[in-house]
């Protein structure tokens, strides 16, 4: 099924419908738009962290600029170590999480391997509810019913079991 989808002219920063072209998309598989966005979430991930790594390359320098070049705070020190080489350190261990939950944690667990613990979840449930509900009429088996049986068939069924 086709929807139809105007085009936007941008003109001096304001978003202007053209009502002279018009594009027609076509509908994706629910699979396919699933894959797209996962790549599309995988990508931001990646982005994000790039992103880090130059922030904490410039925050570095500035940094190291701020102790060396401007003497503000050189002489503090920890253990006598710089305390820019300690905040340093500290972001680049935050950066270093970063980086280990984008490339392993996220590659292995991933949307596939989210699927599999949630159906195998499910299944264990299951399991669970089934023996509970044997359990249960194994302890408690309900009445059996009886069928009503038609002395005179030409009275009505509420009155099929009073005594005549």
């Amino acid at each position: 099924m086709a929807t139809e989808r105007y085009h936007f002219l941008i003109y001096k920063g304001r978003n202007i419908m053209s009502i002279f072209s018009k594009k027609t998309t076509t509908s994706i598989d629910p699979d396919q738009k699933e894959l797209i966005e996962n790549a599309q979430a995988r990508l931001r991930q990646k982005k994000r962290l790039y992103r880090h790594f130059i922030v904490f390359l410039a925050g570095a320098i500035i940094l190291i600029i701020i102790n060396k070049v401007l003497n503000i705070g050189s002489e503090f020190t920890l253990l006598d170590i710089d305390w820019f080489v300690w905040a340093i350190l500290l972001w680049s261990f935050f950066f270093l999480i970063h980086l280990i939950n984008v490339f392993v944690l996220k590659s292995f667990m991933n949307k596939e391997w989210e699927q599999k613990q949630l159906d195998k979840l499910i299944k264990k449930q299951q399991l669970k509810i089934a023996k509970l509900e044997e359990q249960v009429q194994q302890d408690m088996p309900l009445p059996e019913k009886k069928n009503p049986t038609l002395v005179d068939p030409n009275l009505p069924i509420k009155d099929q079991n009073k005594p005549l």
